[in-house]
């Protein structure tokens, strides 16, 4: 994919806040996309990371409580900047030091998500805000939950950069960006892709980390 070709799309409500587009056909690890959300910008140059934390952060209310924040697809910088536009509208947070944490999971060699142990005090008995770059299918952000209720954590909310579902499980995600806002977007199961049907050959290999080029 040399010669990649953005298209700059920005936030309804902060032109600043800007989702690079690009049009193909592409694998995730759950489905196949029209349109893939390169967000490695948005999760790493701090005046736009701040920018997305600030617009997530207007999603919420002072009455949701949020203890620890779980950064999923690299989300750290975005993450650690969320924590302080929370803290700022007073979003209430029981820790005792009254200062949210923002951490990572690990992820083993089958895939499965894990809390050593030094960590997981901040999980367990926690109020959990699950922050990803990209929510194609839900898939993920599944498993991230089923594996924060096993530490016993307790999730209040979900957000994300990009999201093309509404809810999963009883989660709500809050997103910046939407379907609507991408034009052309689809999303397929690998076996029932028109585009592989048709032979238009997978452009690269995609997830909110980047791509890998096929072609």
């Amino acid at each position: 994919m040399s010669g990649i070709q953005y298209v700059k799309i920005p936030a309804r409500f902060d032109p600043n806040v800007v989702l690079r587009v690009v049009s193909g056909h592409f694998a995730t690890s759950q489905s196949h996309i029209t349109r893939y959300m390169d967000v490695a910008a948005m999760k790493s140059r701090c005046n736009e990371a701040k920018g997305a934390a600030r617009l997530l952060a207007q999603r919420y209310e002072a009455t949701i409580p949020v203890d620890s924040i779980v950064c999923l697809d690299g989300m750290e910088v975005v993450g650690t900047y969320l924590a302080e536009a929370l803290t700022r509208v007073g979003v209430m947070s029981f820790n005792a030091h009254k200062s949210l944490y923002v951490l990572s999971p690990e992820y083993s060699t089958a895939g499965q998500i894990i809390f050593r142990d030094n960590i997981q005090m901040a999980i367990r008995d926690k109020h959990i805000l699950v922050l990803m770059g990209s929510v194609t299918t839900g898939k993920t952000l599944e498993t991230a939950l089923r594996c924060i209720r096993y530490y016993r954590g307790t999730v209040t909310g979900a957000c994300a950069v990009f999201s093309a579902v509404d809810k999963v499980d009883d989660i709500s995600i809050h997103a910046i960006f939407h379907p609507d806002d991408v034009h052309g977007f689809a999303s397929y199961s690998p076996n029932e892709c028109p585009l592989c049907r048709s032979g238009q050959p997978i452009h690269a290999i995609v997830n909110s980390f980047g791509y890998s080029a096929l072609t």
